[in-house]
């Protein structure tokens, strides 16, 4: 485990995780505080030597704000807080996706506030061209553009998302659609 306060990742490191919760309390703006963080730098660095990032939920948040993914995530269109099973579109096969093979859709808990993603057009286009959107809300819980619920960054490598694949890997707390996507990337790394 690396702490937020740490400037380094241990150099054999293949993947890091940034997981979902709360950082800083997320006050000023979900993941911006977190990116100020002595670890961001690392982090950075990780990312642009080809390691693999998965960033869920918070970590999402938080990689956009440290730049390693393009947009941000904004307040859900309802204003509301959602926490429920939702069914998602893989649209890419990708390092994170491979062990689905043909399987198009997956489920995995949801569970934000502030997990309506937003780019402007001509990154929406871009990521669309780019095959880089990984996974779409098939019933959009929050008003994600294009119902986007997880992208990929230019070389693959670093994965956002805001569903919970972590929670449904065991078949008791929300399924086991999440398992695959693990392996998937245990795989390529």
């Amino acid at each position: 485990m690396v702490w937020h306060k740490d400037a380094e990742i241990p150099e054999d490191t293949d993947l890091v995780l940034l997981p979902g919760g709360f950082s800083y309390g997320d006050y000023l703006r979900s993941g911006a505080m977190a990116a100020a963080s002595p670890i961001g730098s690392a982090l950075r660095a990780h990312a642009d030597r080809g390691g693999y990032v998965l960033a869920i939920c918070n970590g999402f948040q938080v990689a956009t704000e440290l730049g390693l993914l393009p947009g941000a995530l904004l307040r859900n269109a309802g204003l509301n807080f959602v926490c429920r099973p939702q069914v998602l579109a893989i649209s890419t096969n990708s390092a994170f996706t491979s062990a689905y093979g043909t399987q198009q859709e997956v489920s995995f808990p949801i569970a934000h506030h502030d997990g309506n993603y937003f780019a402007d057009d001509e990154t929406l286009d871009r990521l669309e061209g780019e095959g880089r959107i990984a996974f779409r809300y098939c019933d959009n819980p929050n008003g994600s553009a294009r119902d986007i619920a997880g992208i990929l960054s230019e070389n693959g490598r670093v994965l956002g998302m805001m569903p919970h694949p972590e929670r449904a890997i065991g078949g008791h707390e929300g399924g086991v659609d999440g398992a695959k996507l693990f392996e998937s990337v245990l795989a390529a790394a």
